[in-house]
Protein backbone atom coordinates (compact mmCIF):
# COMPACT_ATOMS: atom_id res chain seq x y z
CA UNK A 1 0.00 0.00 0.00
CA UNK A 2 1.47 3.43 -1.00
CA UNK A 3 1.93 5.96 1.82
CA UNK A 4 2.63 9.55 2.32
CA UNK A 5 5.30 10.08 3.82
CA UNK A 6 5.39 14.07 3.70
CA UNK A 7 5.02 16.67 6.63
CA UNK A 8 1.14 16.59 7.64
CA UNK A 9 1.24 19.98 8.81
CA UNK A 10 2.30 21.17 5.72
CA UNK A 11 -0.89 19.84 3.89
CA UNK A 12 -2.74 22.03 6.27
CA UNK A 13 -0.87 25.23 5.58
CA UNK A 14 -1.11 24.51 1.91
CA UNK A 15 -5.23 24.44 2.30
CA UNK A 16 -4.64 27.71 4.96
CA UNK A 17 -6.80 26.14 7.25
CA UNK A 18 -6.13 23.13 10.19
CA UNK A 19 -7.22 19.29 8.66
CA UNK A 20 -6.53 17.61 12.25
CA UNK A 21 -4.42 15.36 10.50
CA UNK A 22 -2.09 14.86 13.78
CA UNK A 23 -4.79 13.85 16.62
CA UNK A 24 -3.99 15.95 19.39
CA UNK A 25 -1.34 17.61 18.40
CA UNK A 26 -3.22 19.51 16.14
CA UNK A 27 -4.91 21.25 19.63
CA UNK A 28 -1.73 21.97 21.16
CA UNK A 29 0.55 24.79 20.96
CA UNK A 30 3.12 22.66 19.39
CA UNK A 31 1.15 22.37 15.74
CA UNK A 32 3.47 23.90 13.03
CA UNK A 33 0.03 25.73 11.77
CA UNK A 34 -0.16 27.72 14.40
CA UNK A 35 3.18 29.05 14.66
CA UNK A 36 3.59 29.32 10.98
CA UNK A 37 -0.29 29.60 9.33
CA UNK A 38 1.45 30.31 5.73
CA UNK A 39 1.79 28.49 2.89
CA UNK A 40 4.76 26.22 2.55
CA UNK A 41 7.85 27.09 0.36
CA UNK A 42 9.79 30.13 0.00
CA UNK A 43 7.32 32.08 -1.49
CA UNK A 44 4.66 30.77 1.28
CA UNK A 45 4.66 34.15 3.31
CA UNK A 46 4.02 36.36 -0.10
CA UNK A 47 1.37 33.76 -1.08
CA UNK A 48 -0.79 34.59 1.53
CA UNK A 49 -1.90 31.21 2.09
CA UNK A 50 -4.53 30.48 -0.92
CA UNK A 51 -3.11 32.51 -3.28
CA UNK A 52 -2.26 31.06 -6.36
CA UNK A 53 1.42 30.95 -7.87
CA UNK A 54 1.15 33.03 -10.94
CA UNK A 55 0.11 36.64 -10.84
CA UNK A 56 1.42 37.29 -7.34
CA UNK A 57 -1.90 36.48 -5.70
CA UNK A 58 -3.14 39.60 -6.46
CA UNK A 59 -6.03 38.75 -9.07
CA UNK A 60 -8.80 36.70 -8.15
CA UNK A 61 -8.97 33.15 -7.63
CA UNK A 62 -10.09 31.16 -10.68
CA UNK A 63 -13.11 28.28 -11.10
CA UNK A 64 -10.10 26.17 -11.84
CA UNK A 65 -8.36 26.76 -8.28
CA UNK A 66 -11.13 26.84 -6.19
CA UNK A 67 -12.41 23.19 -7.50
CA UNK A 68 -8.26 22.18 -7.36
CA UNK A 69 -8.50 23.11 -3.59
CA UNK A 70 -11.90 21.72 -2.99
CA UNK A 71 -10.75 18.44 -4.48
CA UNK A 72 -7.21 18.78 -2.78
CA UNK A 73 -8.86 19.39 0.79
CA UNK A 74 -11.11 16.47 0.71
CA UNK A 75 -7.94 13.65 -0.71
CA UNK A 76 -5.93 15.39 2.06
CA UNK A 77 -8.38 15.08 5.01
CA UNK A 78 -9.16 11.53 4.20
CA UNK A 79 -5.56 10.59 3.11
CA UNK A 80 -6.52 9.15 -0.23
CA UNK A 81 -3.88 9.56 -3.33
CA UNK A 82 -5.52 10.74 -6.29
CA UNK A 83 -6.09 7.75 -8.44
CA UNK A 84 -8.07 6.06 -5.53
CA UNK A 85 -10.09 9.30 -5.36
CA UNK A 86 -10.79 9.22 -8.95
CA UNK A 87 -11.89 6.13 -8.66
CA UNK A 88 -14.45 6.60 -5.52
CA UNK A 89 -15.58 9.85 -7.34
CA UNK A 90 -16.21 7.78 -10.53
CA UNK A 91 -17.93 5.08 -8.29
CA UNK A 92 -20.09 7.72 -7.22
CA UNK A 93 -20.99 8.76 -11.09
CA UNK A 94 -22.14 5.78 -11.54
CA UNK A 95 -24.71 5.04 -8.70
CA UNK A 96 -28.09 6.48 -7.78
CA UNK A 97 -28.52 10.05 -5.95
CA UNK A 98 -26.36 13.16 -5.82
CA UNK A 99 -22.65 12.41 -6.98
CA UNK A 100 -21.55 15.04 -4.46
CA UNK A 101 -23.23 13.61 -1.53
CA UNK A 102 -22.47 9.52 -2.60
CA UNK A 103 -18.73 10.58 -2.55
CA UNK A 104 -18.55 11.84 0.46
CA UNK A 105 -20.71 9.09 2.02
CA UNK A 106 -18.42 6.43 0.65
CA UNK A 107 -15.24 8.08 2.22
CA UNK A 108 -17.28 8.46 5.56
CA UNK A 109 -17.70 4.64 5.38
CA UNK A 110 -14.49 3.92 4.86
CA UNK A 111 -13.21 1.61 7.91
CA UNK A 112 -10.03 3.47 8.67
CA UNK A 113 -12.64 6.60 9.50
CA UNK A 114 -15.23 4.88 10.66
CA UNK A 115 -13.00 3.79 13.86
CA UNK A 116 -11.69 7.39 14.14
CA UNK A 117 -15.26 8.16 14.19
CA UNK A 118 -15.98 5.57 16.70
CA UNK A 119 -13.30 7.21 18.90
CA UNK A 120 -10.96 4.27 18.98
CA UNK A 121 -8.32 6.59 17.10
CA UNK A 122 -6.87 9.70 17.29
CA UNK A 123 -6.73 10.44 13.64
CA UNK A 124 -7.37 8.83 10.57
CA UNK A 125 -4.02 8.44 9.99
CA UNK A 126 -3.68 6.60 13.61
CA UNK A 127 -6.97 4.76 12.53
CA UNK A 128 -4.77 3.38 9.35
CA UNK A 129 -2.03 2.08 11.18
CA UNK A 130 -4.17 0.72 13.68
CA UNK A 131 -6.34 -1.68 11.27
CA UNK A 132 -2.92 -2.42 9.27
CA UNK A 133 -1.72 -3.84 12.07
CA UNK A 134 -4.28 -5.99 12.51
CA UNK A 135 -6.16 -4.79 15.35
CA UNK A 136 -9.98 -4.98 14.50
CA UNK A 137 -12.37 -7.27 12.64
CA UNK A 138 -14.95 -6.49 11.04
CA UNK A 139 -18.58 -9.13 11.46
CA UNK A 140 -15.82 -11.08 13.09
CA UNK A 141 -12.95 -11.47 10.31
CA UNK A 142 -9.93 -10.14 10.77
CA UNK A 143 -9.20 -7.50 8.48
CA UNK A 144 -6.01 -4.89 7.60
CA UNK A 145 -7.32 -3.10 4.71
CA UNK A 146 -8.43 0.65 5.60
CA UNK A 147 -10.03 1.12 2.65
CA UNK A 148 -12.88 -1.43 2.97
CA UNK A 149 -15.96 0.55 2.65
CA UNK A 150 -18.63 -0.80 5.19
CA UNK A 151 -22.29 -0.75 5.10
CA UNK A 152 -25.39 -0.47 7.00
CA UNK A 153 -25.14 -3.59 9.74
CA UNK A 154 -21.15 -3.85 9.62
CA UNK A 155 -19.83 -4.60 12.83
CA UNK A 156 -16.15 -3.62 13.68
CA UNK A 157 -14.81 -4.42 17.66
CA UNK A 158 -11.43 -5.26 18.76
CA UNK A 159 -9.68 -8.06 17.93
CA UNK A 160 -9.30 -10.06 20.94
CA UNK A 161 -5.28 -10.57 20.82
CA UNK A 162 -4.98 -7.32 20.96
CA UNK A 163 -6.97 -6.61 24.03
CA UNK A 164 -3.86 -6.37 26.31
CA UNK A 165 -1.79 -4.11 24.43
CA UNK A 166 -1.35 -0.69 26.86
CA UNK A 167 -2.93 1.93 24.25
CA UNK A 168 -6.21 -0.63 23.98
CA UNK A 169 -6.33 -1.09 27.98
CA UNK A 170 -6.63 2.50 28.21
CA UNK A 171 -8.93 3.53 25.33
CA UNK A 172 -12.35 3.49 27.09
CA UNK A 173 -11.54 6.33 29.47
CA UNK A 174 -9.98 8.65 26.66
CA UNK A 175 -12.69 7.21 24.13
CA UNK A 176 -15.11 8.52 26.32
CA UNK A 177 -14.30 12.26 25.55
CA UNK A 178 -14.75 12.14 22.28
CA UNK A 179 -18.39 12.07 20.26
CA UNK A 180 -19.67 9.87 18.05
CA UNK A 181 -21.82 10.18 15.36
CA UNK A 182 -25.80 9.43 15.00
CA UNK A 183 -24.69 7.05 12.10
CA UNK A 184 -22.82 4.90 13.82
CA UNK A 185 -23.33 3.12 17.43
CA UNK A 186 -20.50 2.36 20.13
CA UNK A 187 -19.77 0.10 22.75
CA UNK A 188 -17.01 1.45 24.99
CA UNK A 189 -16.99 -1.89 26.97
CA UNK A 190 -16.58 -4.12 24.26
CA UNK A 191 -14.57 -1.66 22.52
CA UNK A 192 -17.33 -2.18 19.75
CA UNK A 193 -19.36 -0.36 17.11
CA UNK A 194 -21.44 -0.42 14.02
CA UNK A 195 -23.21 1.28 11.08
CA UNK A 196 -26.79 2.45 11.50
CA UNK A 197 -27.27 3.79 8.28
CA UNK A 198 -25.34 6.03 6.03
CA UNK A 199 -24.60 9.96 7.04
CA UNK A 200 -26.35 12.74 6.34
CA UNK A 201 -24.97 15.58 4.77
CA UNK A 202 -25.13 17.54 8.17
CA UNK A 203 -23.36 14.87 9.63
CA UNK A 204 -20.26 15.29 7.71
CA UNK A 205 -17.72 18.40 7.79
CA UNK A 206 -18.97 21.28 6.41
CA UNK A 207 -15.94 22.75 5.24
CA UNK A 208 -15.53 19.95 2.50
CA UNK A 209 -16.97 21.50 -0.74
CA UNK A 210 -18.43 18.36 -2.99
CA UNK A 211 -19.93 20.81 -5.67
CA UNK A 212 -16.63 21.94 -6.69
CA UNK A 213 -15.17 18.36 -6.51
CA UNK A 214 -17.95 17.49 -9.25
CA UNK A 215 -16.86 20.61 -11.06
CA UNK A 216 -13.51 19.80 -11.05
CA UNK A 217 -14.32 16.33 -12.60
CA UNK A 218 -16.65 17.37 -14.96
CA UNK A 219 -14.21 19.51 -16.82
Amino acid sequence: MAKDLGPACKQCRREAEKLFLKGERCFSPKCAFERRGFAPGMHGRSMGGRRGRKGGGSGRESDYSRQLRAKQKARRVYGIFERQFRRYYETALRRRGITGLVLLQTLESRLDNVIFRLGFASSRGHARLLVTHGHFTVNGRRTDIPSMVLSAGDVIALREGSRDSTYFKELASVAEARNTLPWLSRDLKTLSGSVLRLPERAEIDGNLNEQLIVEYYSR
